[in-house]
């Protein structure tokens, strides 16, 4: 099977081969030539199996082969992201698939100044690649019209009602034309996104390329049961090994993210962290760092976890365990890109056992269970570790002003 014989445009098929993109997947197999013939789609599969071009390649094409005009601030089709990273990782790919069609396509999304997004939009645009939350305040300031749009993509539709997007999602859904394309992609099915899928498509074309267990079987996964002021430690210990080239680290929070990129680098690892609360700006150059090799380690929180499509990541640590196990599916879902072997490892501490079994029940396996290595020690200035003595010191160090206590007990002996 060739992209040629699923009835792929000629400039399309150009720009495929200046990628050496030459066999298509399965889930493109399956969905472009559905797609091309104007049914809606529901696919689901795993990230990492080339969904973007499964509906980029037949939506350039019948964009270009329909050359209506949007008009002013209007859009012919939407695509809808839940992260700004993978948005700006769609239109990147619509760009390289589509250099030869000269059809005109922005991204907007939050984190930046919207003036620019509103400048984009002033003409209108072919495709729009957006975040709900800042599309829907830009609609709303009648800043970008829907009423012309023609075909609707969301992608990684369970994330979205992960991250709360859903309420955002179907606002925006109303302000489009009932007669229109819609295609939807998942890596996984929970029963809110059935409901929304119920909502939005008409007699869908549902692919499914992934058993229902979800696992990336050709990823090699274990677990280290550790405490949780060992982590630290035992993440420096693992980072000694060579063979951990390219590694992405999640942890539960903001916070943490900081802390722990923080320390790789006072222990002389290239390392560097993303999450909501950076510009979008600085975490561009952060991903961009890592893709080009100047980063070697990558801490980050959830959003992150499908808005990266960086080849050769070799290790994925689970600093801490996500509370959804769906999570857990689409962190280790960065290693192992196309078709390559990839390594996760997980650090479980006691609290977190019940999210471990959670994981496994959804994954259908049992984590290989690996012993904890010697640790090095900490360094002096270690948090966790010096806290404990400079509350002692403090406690030293603090008068007691026994005498006015004592005079306090008697005043008080006296009045009553």
């Amino acid at each position: 099977m060739t992209f040629q014989t699923l009835g792929v445009s000629e400039p399309l098929l150009r720009a495929l081969a200046t990628e050496n993109y030459t066999h298509p997947t399965p889930i493109q197999t399956q969905a472009i030539p559905a797609i091309l013939e104007g049914r809606d789609v529901l696919g689901l599969a795993q990230t990492g199996t080339g969904k973007t071009a499964a509906f980029g390649l037949p939506l350039l094409q019948r964009l270009s082969q329909d050359r209506t005009v949007a008009g002013p601030h209007g859009v012919r089709a939407l695509i809808l992201a839940p992260t700004r990273e993978l948005a700006v990782q769609i239109s990147d790919s619509l760009k390289t698939y589509g250099r030869h069609l000269h059809l005109r396509h922005t991204v907007i999304l939050g984190g930046v100044s919207q003036g620019k997004q509103v400048e984009a939009m002033r003409n209108g645009v072919d495709i729009l690649v957006a975040t709900p939350g800042r599309l829907l305040d830009l609609v709303r300031q009648k800043q970008v019209r829907l009423d012309k749009c023609s075909i609707l993509v969301l992608d990684e539709a369970d994330r979205m009602f992960d991250m709360g997007f859903i309420k955002d999602v179907r606002k925006l859904v109303s302000y489009l034309p009932k007669q229109r394309l819609s295609l939807l992609f998942s890596a996984t099915m929970p029963k809110e996104v059935a409901h929304l899928c119920g909502e939005v498509l008409h007699q869908p074309t549902r692919i499914e390329v992934t058993p229902q267990k979800v696992a990336v079987e050709i990823i090699e996964q274990s677990v280290y049961h550790v405490a949780t002021q060992d982590k630290r430690g035992l993440l420096h210990k693992l980072l000694q090994d060579q063979a951990m080239k390219r590694v992405i680290v999640f942890t539960r929070t903001k916070h943490g993210a900081n802390k722990v990129a923080d320390q790789l680098e006072k222990n002389g690892y290239s390392a560097d962290a993303i999450h909501g609360n950076k510009s979008q700006n600085a975490r561009q150059r952060a991903l961009e760092s890592f893709r080009e090799g100047k980063v070697r380690v990558l801490v980050a929180t959830d959003i992150a976890a499908r808005g990266i499509d960086i080849d050769d990541i070799t290790h994925v640590v689970n600093f801490d365990l996500p509370h959804e196990p769906e999570s857990y599916v689409h962190r280790i879902g960065r290693t192992a890109r196309a078709g390559a072997g990839g390594t996760a490892i997980a650090f479980c501490d006691a609290s977190e056992r019940n999210l471990l079994r959670a994981i496994e029940r959804l994954t259908r396996q049992t984590m290989k269970v690996v012993g904890t290595p010697p640790l090095p020690v900490p360094a002096a200035n270690d948090d966790a570790r010096e806290q404990p003595k400079r509350a002692i010191d403090y406690a030293k160090k603090r008068p007691r002003n026994r005498g006015r206590f004592r005079g306090n007990r008697s005043g008080q002996k006296q009045a009553a």
